[in-house]
């Protein structure tokens, strides 16, 4: 054979097969061109030996190396390096000063897949960093700004002379567990039909709304029900002076209502608890009050301070009762809830997404001061933009928002962060001019990569009978809060054996661009409260790719849970039984031996697997297919007792071996993750 189709074979350089060949006992000469056809197989065979070897020669000084590096990094004495707040793979290789490639496959091995230009954060590449023998520590002044942010907000509120400051309507937080009617309460109290445009009844959006309740202004901010918007939720929480936590009377407390429960008391936020549903079959409101004394909310019929509301969210029943309740509290939390109108606005960014026609808009809350046309906003230290248009949640254009006053914005150079802190500055010149910026997260790629679980690379897959299997997706939705939502109920599948890249993510409509890469990478598109582009349908349908369209969240998630069942494989369980010391060989058969011995450890069982142990080191691997004690055939034999075997398998058996032997079957695996049925 041609030494060069061998090479191929092989999958190795034809100059490197060469000079191996002396190696592994074919010396066929420096320039030979040809292999003699009998030692084809023979040099197949001892290439196959060395790679193995060469392998585990490889992995076993990979761990002695994490050891030492491992060590090294406990004593304190390795190689301390700066990281910022969020950064790209390639970043983090040229701060490490490492290949790429090396840096990729620790974040693999760490479990997080990512490409070149993906982003991760602090805290993963820390982790990271440590496995690769660095100590990271956060870059001077890093991850700062958002901080400075929020520390500024608080403390000009705190700041404020008391002289200046006054009454501010009240910030209302609505929380509680899916479908329990915060929608619809909300809806009886502003007079709308939100709840019709809202697909299944359930929140999809943070929304900020201004109602009026005995020449008083309240502001309520709406929040998804389902779980996967708690960290919405707790932004939510706050920007808000007050909550009302929502419990169906007929359902109690659920899952997200303690969630809803914990964010208020970390908040320590004053609230008002509405038993809604009060006029279905099956309503107990003593059991909900019941409930409450439990998490130590004492109603206040019982004796307690917690105040409790029956309410009907369909039919209106005391929904004036709730409002006097809440117009009750804000008097008793008076101090609380004030701010200097006459003062530079600071606030904090409830929604912000890509309009199609008016470019970047956001929800924004004031929390102090007024903010005017005009204003020069700053986010984190950066210009953002003069505010062109100012419009109330009802549509209505306004030139000032006072406190406690929610508004869409228009104007912005750049989409903010949902939760950012803006202010408008004394000056505006000292702001810095907004750019793209590696380490800033401004929109998508707020939504940094932490633990999207990957395959194993291909070193550590060798050896292993089976991969992760991979489901490749592509998210598109209409706002980023959606975006955020989805991809944070996606991190919460964790399974060995099956997981979830998303190869793609963005704001907008499903484009031909979005299915071309979907068919590139194998990918199932979702579009969450968007609709694919009429020739992004069409190419879709050319190319066999799957487009999913979805309003309701957790139906996205349910779907991609059922896909993940789809390819989960089945377990091979592994059943360790005993061992066997052949004693004697007694004939050859066209399948394997016929031996004999005695079962030292366990017992031996027809059908099972028997591993080939000599000196210690596994030689082959074969099945029982015949037991027999004293000439009588058996199904097993117990330790102790001395047997005949029938082996098949390649192996020659000899006297001393010791045979091993186990069972595997296939065990079908469930996948469970919270959130989905």
């Amino acid at each position: 054979m041609n030494i060069t189709e061998l090479a191929r074979r092989l999958r190795v350089p034809t100059e490197e097969l060469r000079a191996k060949l002396p190696e592994l006992g074919f010396d066929i000469g420096e320039k030979a061109l040809k292999v003699p056809d009998r030692d084809v197989g023979r040099i197949q065979w001892a290439w196959r030996e060395y790679k193995k070897r060469a392998y585990l020669q490889k992995k076993m000084e990979e761990q002695k190396s994490r050891a030492e590096r491992k060590q090294k990094v406990q004593e304190g004495t390795a190689e301390k390096v700066q990281l910022p707040t969020v950064m790209t793979v390639r970043e983090f290789a040229e701060i490490l000063n490492l290949p790429i490639a090396k840096v990729m496959q620790e974040l693999m091995r760490a479990g997080i897949l990512a490409s070149l230009n993906e982003r991760i954060d602090f805290e993963t590449a820390a982790i990271v960093a440590e496995d690769l023998g660095f100590i990271a520590e956060p870059a001077e002044g890093e991850g700062q700004e958002e901080a400075e942010g929020v520390a500024r907000l608080e403390e000009a509120l705190k700041s404020e002379a008391k002289a200046a400051r006054t009454e501010r309507p009240p910030v209302i937080v609505v929380m509680g567990h899916v479908d329990h009617g915060k929608t619809k309460l909300l809806d009886q109290i502003r007079s709308t039909n939100v709840v019709d445009e809202e697909s299944g009844g359930i929140t999809q959006h943070i929304g900020a709304y201004q109602v009026e309740r005995k020449d008083k202004k309240i502001t309520f901010i709406d929040t998804p029900g389902h779980e996967a918007f708690t960290v919405m939720r707790s932004r939510g929480a706050k920007v808000a002076d007050i909550a009302i936590l929502v419990i169906a009377a007929d359902d109690g407390i659920q899952p997200q209502t303690q969630e809803a429960i914990d964010i208020i008391k970390a908040a320590k936020l004053p609230f008002v608890v509405a038993i809604n549903k009060i006029d279905k079959e099956g309503a107990n409101i003593e059991k909900v009050k019941s409930q409450l004394a439990e998490q130590n909310f004492i109603p206040e019929d019982w004796g307690g301070d917690t105040i409790c509301v029956p309410v009907s969210a369909k039919t209106g029943q005391n929904f004036d009762q709730l409002l006097d309740m809440l117009l009750l509290v804000t008097d008793l939390e008076k101090e609380n809830i004030m701010a200097d109108a006459t003062r530079k606005a600071l606030g904090t960014i409830i929604e912000a997404h890509v309009d199609k026609g008016a470019g970047p808009v956001a929800t924004i809350l004031v929390q102090t001061g007024t903010l005017c046309i005009g204003d020069t906003l700053g986010i984190n230290g950066y210009n953002y933009g003069k505010l062109r248009a100012m419009k109330t949640w009802d549509g209505q254009d306004v030139k000032e928002a006072s406190p406690s006053t929610p508004v869409k914005i228009l104007g912005l150079k750049d989409t903010p962060s949902v939760g950012d802190i803006f202010e408008v500055p004394e000056d505006p010149k000292l702001l810095k001019k907004l750019k793209s910026k590696p380490s800033r997260r401004t929109g998508v790629d707020e939504i940094v990569v932490t633990q999207t679980k990957a395959k194993p690379s291909e070193e550590e897959a060798e050896g292993t009978e089976e991969e992760q299997v991979t489901l490749n997706i592509i998210v598109k939705a209409d706002v980023l809060g959606s975006l955020e939502a989805i991809l944070g109920m996606i991190d919460q599948i964790d399974n060995p054996y099956v997981n979830v890249k998303v190869v793609s993510k963005g704001l907008g409509n499903v484009t031909d661009t979005d299915v071309l890469n979907a068919e590139a990478t194998d990918a199932v598109i979702y579009a969450f409260s968007v609709k694919p582009l009429t020739t992004a349908s069409n190419l879709a349908r050319d190319k066999d790719v799957q487009i999913g369209v979805y309003s309701v969240i957790y139906r996205l998630f349910e779907d991609v849970v059922e896909r993940l069942k789809l390819l989960i494989p089945a377990e091979k369980v592994y059943t360790e039984l005993g061992s066997l010391k052949i004693l004697a060989i007694f004939k050859k058969t066209p399948k394997g031996s016929i031996v004999g011995g005695q079962v030292t450890k366990g017992k031996i069982e027809l059908g099972a697997t028997a591993r080939v142990l000599r000196d210690g080191q596994v030689m082959a691997e074969g099945k029982i297919d015949s037991v027999q004690c004293g000439k009588v055939d058996v199904k097993e034999a117990q330790q102790g007792e001395e047997c005949g075997l029938g082996f098949v398998g390649k192996a020659k058996l000899e006297v001393g071996d010791v045979l091993e032997i186990y069972t595997e079957e296939m065990q079908e695996r469930t996948l469970e993750v919270e959130g989905a049925k």
